[in-house]
């Protein structure tokens, strides 16, 4: 194999593909990048196993071929050399190694046999449909915040996607959940999604396809069976297990007595809650909302620190009612809200606690109060 590329080309898909590659590895070959090459561009595939991500990016190929090369290694060479520079990769000499040269710069990397690299079957992925990149990072973003990081509850590890109505319209909902707090969001039921499985996608996997479609300004094409998912987009290729686990009924954890109704300016409160929250507990990170007609006192305290207390101006018509949470999670669910205005839903200082955005009546989240 012998090409040329430009730098920033093979340092963007590099970027790309070597963040699935775990820093430790008991299998030498899953430290490796794949590297294909063949008319007019060469193929890069890196894989845990669980996931595996492949890009294509147009090179100039002198001599078609494949070869593997430390993932890791290879993305900080190319990442230390100038802007502006052509990277030549030659795997032809008879020891096997990959030489790389740049202008006067020449490394000399050990690899391993492409025999040896794992193929990724995706198998019969029946379901197929396409979203825009715009709709699958509000998904994302506005939900995974809430994905439990608790291995043992492994079926919450991930954004649980299904195709569901809400008020009579189909809609694709995507539900993450860690006990503590709940978000559910929804976007149009795009063609082809109506009859999919509900899935859970891992948390590896919705963090890596989020980079991966960050500048994404088109179309992805998911295909998807009851445990594989691939997107599809702008010449790479995303590939992964899913979770093989069933998601709990989340429909029962949303309230539906919640009559008090407050509405506060979002971003003030975001604001008060990151103030108040600097003399909480570290361990605790609790902040008490003290809520009465058209005013919400936020207040913390620790036998270490202090105490700190801030009033703002609400709209509330209920009976004065006290509530404490985890001022972290508040602040999670506060940075997700899109309009001006948050409303909170409440029935009691010791049930569950509904949020939502003004602006967006598809997105809802659910909060556990805690005791302060």
């Amino acid at each position: 194999m012998k090409l040329t590329i430009e730098r920033a080309a093979l340092l963007r898909s590099l970027n790309h593909v070597q963040s699935v590659v775990e820093r430790r590895n008991t299998i030498p070959i899953l430290a490796n990048v794949l590297l294909q090459s063949s008319d007019g561009g060469v193929k890069l595939t890196a894989t845990d196993m669980d996931i595996s991500i492949v890009e294509t990016v147009p090179s100039q190929v002198a001599t078609a071929g494949d070869t593997t090369a430390p993932a890791h290694t290879l993305y900080d060479i190319v990442r230390k050399l100038p802007e502006g520079a052509q990277v030549e990769l030659d795997s032809n000499s008879e020891d096997g190694r990959l030489v790389l040269q740049s202008g006067r710069s020449r490394f000399v990397l050990a690899s391993l046999p492409t025999a040896d690299f794992p193929a990724m079957s995706d198998g019969n992925l029946p379901h197929r449909f396409v979203i825009s990149a715009a709709s699958l990072r509000a998904l994302i973003d506005r939900t995974r915040f809430a994905i439990s990081t608790e291995e043992t509850r492994y079926y919450l590890n991930g954004i649980y996607m299904h195709a569901t109505e809400s008020n009579g319209t189909p809609v694709l909902r995507a539900v993450a959940t860690d006990g503590h707090r709940l978000a559910r969001v929804e976007s149009p039921m795009p063609d082809g999604a109506a009859g999919m499985p509900g899935i859970i996608v891992p948390r590896k996997t919705v963090n890596e396809l989020r980079k991966l479609i960050d500048e994404c300004e088109g179309d992805v094409e998911v295909s998807l069976s009851e445990t594989k998912i691939r997107f599809s987009f702008d010449g790479t290729v995303l590939s992964s297990k899913l979770i093989d686990g069933t998601f709990p009924d989340y429909e029962k954890v949303i309230p539906v007595g919640n009559d008090k109704l407050l509405e506060v300016d979002c971003h003030q409160l975001a604001a008060a809650v990151d103030r108040v929250a600097t003399i909480s507990t570290e361990r605790s990170r609790s902040v008490k909302l003290i809520i009465a007609p058209s005013s919400l006192i936020l207040s913390a305290s620790s036998p270490e620190a202090g105490s700190a207390t801030e009033e703002l101006e609400v709209s509330y018509d209920k009976e004065a009612l006290e509530i404490g949470f985890n001022s972290r999670y508040l602040l999670d669910i506060a940075q997700q809200v899109e309009g001006e205005t948050v409303q909170v839903l409440l029935a009691d200082g010791a049930s569950p606690t509904i949020v939502r955005d003004t602006a967006d009546e598809s997105a809802l989240y659910v909060l556990m109060p805690m005791r302060v």
